[in-house]
């Protein structure tokens, strides 16, 4: 082998190399610096989640809220739109007493520099300001809009968007309270499934540097909070109306009006643990607006591509990565079942399964 041979082989094991950590985190400062040069040139910050946000979404607003006030020195509060109903999540509010409020208690008017986390512009399931957002941080696929924004960072490999607010924190060498780091800690913990789901390297890192931060009571009170009457109810009904197509390599379940939002992709999260099932999928209907949740285990397929491919024509929003997406379609007059149905239908042949209602799960008389 001749010199020149070596030296290009030697490129090419170099270019298929992991990043070393500390290219890494030399990577990380350079996006904080440019971060921190676009939040001074302003005075308050509004740091926006999607609506009815999940742990992810409001450990991520919080944190970079946090960022914004020390290392920026700017003020900033961190809101949502919609409701946070799921008891885990109205647990962690109420526990940790995180910084965040509903949007309509803020004046959005004041404020001169929006935000978005674990959203991104275009995706349309965020409440809406009168601002154009300028500053994204997500891990969910990017979008065009996002890439056009003052700063981004969006569409990586992390499996949680609380892994790269974590990030910055530590490059900013900000060490976040108790409060903060468990709301953190769980978020990376939820979103990625225990570390089990679409995981990288960043976030086991991040995972295990927040972990002696955590107040461990507090977790314990936010993973196993009480829960209302109509949960069950909602549980119930769910296993009663869930539906097997193709023995067990579906199951689908079309909710009908939901009490909580969150209850729809509570439900799919649920039923997808089914023996031998590729995809879930729960419809449910709040506020006069569907609900859709999919979580997929087949990794053939991607589940954010498939929900916006077959839910973008029905309207509303949707999005999603590899394993779980969702989508909001405006009812409109429509009939929530026939909608379901439809939906249904058009993911079973997605996977090239019959159409049609499929069989109980729970047989009549058994349970």
């Amino acid at each position: 082998m001749t010199a020149s041979q070596k030296r290009h082989l030697e490129l090419a094991r170099s270019a298929d190399a992991p990043p070393s950590p500390l290219s890494i985190e030399s990577a990380t400062r350079a996006r904080l610096r440019q971060l921190l040069t676009v939040a001074k040139a302003h005075k308050r910050a509004l740091v926006l989640t999607h609506d009815n946000p999940d742990p992810d979404a409001v450990a991520s607003a919080c944190g970079l809220a946090y960022l914004l006030q020390q290392s920026a020195g700017i003020r900033a509060h961190a809101a949502y739109g919609g409701v946070i109903g799921r008891a885990e999540n109205k647990a962690m509010i109420r526990v940790l007493h995180l910084p965040i409020v509903p949007l309509s208690r803020i004046k959005s008017t004041a404020n001169d520099l929006v935000c978005l986390v674990d959203t991104q512009p275009e995706v349309g399931n965020y409440a809406t300001t009168q601002a154009v957002p300028q500053l994204v941080i997500d891990h969910h696929p990017a979008r065009p809009a996002s890439l056009k924004t003052a700063f981004h960072d969006v569409g990586g490999p992390a499996g949680a968007t609380s892994t790269l607010v974590t990030s910055y924190l530590r490059a900013a060498r900000l060490t976040p309270n108790a409060s903060l780091a468990t709301g953190l800690f769980y978020g990376i913990k939820s979103d990625t499934r225990d570390l089990g789901r679409e995981v990288d390297g960043a976030d086991v890192e991040n995972y295990n540097w927040l972990f002696p931060l955590v107040d461990k009571t507090a977790l314990s009170r936010i993973e196993h909070p009480q829960v209302p009457a109509r949960y069950f109810a909602a549980y119930h009904r769910a296993y009663e109306k869930a539906r097997l197509h193709h023995g067990t390599s579906a199951v689908t379940v079309d909710l009908g009006n939901v009490y909580v939002p969150e209850i729809v992709p509570e439900v799919a999260e649920k039923l997808v643990s089914l023996e031998g099932c590729r995809f879930s999928l729960a419809t449910g209907a709040w506020k006069n607006e569907l609900y859709l949740s999919f979580r997929l285990n087949d990794r053939r397929q991607n589940a954010g591509k498939l929900v916006r491919e077959i839910c973008r024509p029905l309207g509303g929003s949707a999005g999603g990565h590899g394993a779980m997406a969702g989508a909001r379609i405006p009812l409109s007059g429509r009939d929530l079942s026939e909608l379901s149905r439809r939906i249904f239908d058009a993911f079973l042949e997605a996977f090239k399964l019959p159409p049609g209602p499929g069989e109980p799960l729970v047989p009549e008389g058994e349970g």
